[in-house]
């Protein structure tokens, strides 16, 4: 099935901004037929599936439960956007020397981010649901874990794999 079969904004064609992709992931989730079908919060843990993925863009639908928690992570080279269609996820990014930064965000928000990014996030309210727009597409993602004597570590891992909190 093509982009343009699914009621999904057109493909861009090229690759997007931060502030191009959140527009992209906003529209996205705005139209429901596209992507409701592929909720489920009864798998055992964090669903995702996979809504498109051409040359330029990456898309995912993600289910949240509040047990469900990506661990630190970034997303090596891609720009991304994050629009919560259902109930809520928090979003922690670190801060050195201090307590992570905060914040939920609610259904019909949204954000974006540069492939500088390193977050963390998790279900605020079981049944939440959102939407992941990358570009250039995923290919690795770093996941990080501290070691009990503080020593930050990153592990490359495959965009198909699940984030999930590391032990270092």
């Amino acid at each position: 099935m093509t982009i343009e079969n699914t009621g999904l904004p057109p493909a861009p064609g090229r690759t997007l901004s931060p502030h191009e992709l959140r527009n992209w992931v906003e529209r996205a989730a705005g139209t429901p037929q596209a992507w409701e079908h592929l909720v489920r919060h009864d798998t055992g843990s964090r669903h995702f599936a996979s809504l498109h993925r051409d040359a330029d863009l990456d898309v995912w639908v993600l289910c949240w439960n509040t047990v469900d928690d990506t661990g630190w992570h970034d997303h090596d080279t891609s720009s991304g956007a994050v629009a919560v269609t259902r109930g809520a996820v928090h979003e922690a990014t670190p801060r050195m020397g201090g307590d992570p930064v905060l914040r939920t965000v609610a259904a019909g928000r949204s954000f974006a981010f540069g492939p500088d990014h390193i977050h963390r996030m998790s279900g605020a309210l079981d049944g939440s649901v959102s939407i992941h727009a990358y570009s250039p597409p995923l290919w690795r993602m770093g996941q990080y874990s501290i070691s009990p004597s503080g020593i930050l570590r990153r592990t490359s891992i495959s965009y198909a794999d699940e984030l999930r909190p590391l032990q270092a």
